[in-house]
């Protein structure tokens, strides 16, 4: 089975997508030969390095910085990807208008997805690439009829806020990206999960 693809997406490739993609990597590195993790960014500027923040913030975890540099968003990492996680509403939209057909069932804010997936969708799938994308697809469907509540999908871009709101940013993330990859891990339970 080919691998299963995540693509994650802010604005300069620098705070949210970044940190959301190490820590996805670090979540699923007993998957990593089945399930590949990259970000990019709508308007990155490419090449700069994760924002000091998010360097102090993985490497507080005992993660390390992944990727190379800031990535721009092209239409082809759209079309690779088999599932995409947006930062906000507006980098969601982004991917869908890059890839209209392939994106608009695959792609979600973090916060969204966060919501809408449920660890029943992949019952008694072993293989990784296949639970993941039994999950999207659940997710994909419960989605007209799940509320989510459209005011806080998004994850505010922390770019030149104070330290303690980009700390309260970055630690948004990281629960996130925990309600994302515990439908993954086996023997988990919906009531054990803290989204709402």
């Amino acid at each position: 089975m080919p691998p299963f693809r995540v693509l994650v997406v802010c604005t300069g490739n620098v705070y949210r997508s970044p940190l959301a993609e190490c820590l996805l990597r670090h979540r699923l590195l007993e998957h990593r030969q089945v399930i590949q993790v990259s970000s990019a960014g709508t308007r990155a500027v490419v090449g700069l390095p994760v924002a000091a923040a998010v360097a102090s913030f993985l490497a507080g975890r005992g993660v390390q910085p992944c990727g190379v540099g800031s990535r721009r968003l092209a239409s082809e990492m759209v079309e690779n990807a088999d599932l995409v996680l947006g930062a906000a509403r507006e980098h969601r939209e982004a991917a869908v208008r890059l890839s209209p057909v392939r994106a608009l069932s695959r792609a979600f804010t973090f916060r969204e997805f966060a919501r809408l997936v449920r660890s029943e969708d992949a019952a008694g799938v072993a293989d990784p690439a296949a639970r993941f994308a039994a999950l999207v697809q659940g997710a994909a469907a419960r989605r007209g009829a799940v509320s989510t509540r459209m005011g806080d999908v998004d994850v505010e871009d922390p770019l030149g806020a104070p330290p303690p709101q980009v700390h309260e940013c970055l630690v948004q993330i990281e629960e996130t990206v925990e309600r994302i990859v515990a439908p993954m891990r086996t023997g988990w339970h919906p009531s054990s999960s803290t989204a709402g």
